[in-house]
């Protein structure tokens, strides 16, 4: 088959919308895609941060309040925000621990902050959403290889990874992904206290192959990958410099 049967591996023309696209991956990701042509939404419950996001990105960036814990709230955002190619929705806010240490409520948080809350943004989405399009979920690497008692936690991030196999199959030809980090550098762990961030680092490095933890743009890279590589779909990219073959 000749080069010119295949699309440029750019967004020119395209909408890519990125719900938690105003600070750490999410942002990161929205600069890449507005770099690579695209019209970029973000979305955020704080519109301050949404207002700073877009005067990050660019003139390619504009953006809405959205409570993506919300249907009707998401269900606002999208038929504001109308066709679409792209989305990814990185936002969670979760709590982690051992089974006896949580309660059922905070046991919960990850499935509602990770599973259900990227299930209802994609449902939201399907009416706008390109046939041409894709949906890029994120997991992480406690799916494959968990990194400390968080039995919730893990099942979560599998849950993530099952829901974009199925909906690969449900929503072809829209592609769906999921992309899986481990330990990042960037706006999450740079709240946490100087000495738990370090020691998480050090041991991320040790559990590795590459012997570090990403930056926020490498993963970012990745998902703009899977929006634009039109033969791939189901999978799950582990981004994580090979902590799940440590």
């Amino acid at each position: 088959m000749q080069d010119d049967a295949f699309p440029a591996a750019g967004l020119d023309g395209q909408t890519a919308v990125i719900i938690g696209g105003t600070s750490g991956i999410g942002l990161a990701t929205a600069r890449l895609a507005a770099a690579r042509g695209a019209r970029v939404v973000v979305g955020s419950r704080n519109p301050e941060k949404v207002d700073r996001a877009v005067a990050a990105i660019g003139p390619a960036a504009t953006g809405h309040r959205v409570d993506a814990g919300s249907s009707e709230s998401l269900e606002e955002f999208f038929a504001a925000v109308g066709a679409l190619h792209h989305l990814f929705v990185p936002a969670a806010d979760y709590r982690t621990g051992r089974i006896g240490d949580l309660t059922i409520e905070e046991a919960e948080s990850p499935f509602r902050a990770k599973f259900w809350l990227q299930y209802r943004a994609v449902k939201a989405a399907l009416p706008h959403l390109e046939p041409t399009g894709s949906v890029v979920l994120m997991s992480g690497a406690a799916s494959a290889r968990p990194a400390a008692p968080a039995a919730a936690y893990v099942a979560a991030n599998s849950a993530v990874e099952g829901l974009g196999r199925g909906l690969a199959m449900e929503l072809a030809p829209v592609r769906v992904n999921t992309v899986s980090p481990g330990t990042v550098d960037g706006a999450l762990w740079r709240s946490r206290p100087d000495d738990v961030r370090e020691a998480a680092y050090a041991g991320y490095a040790r559990s590795s192959l590459l012997g570090r933890v990403a930056a926020e743009e490498e993963i970012a890279h990745a998902v703009v990958f899977l929006m634009t590589n039109t033969f791939t779909t189901g999978s799950t990219l582990y981004t994580d410099g090979g902590y799940t073959y440590r």
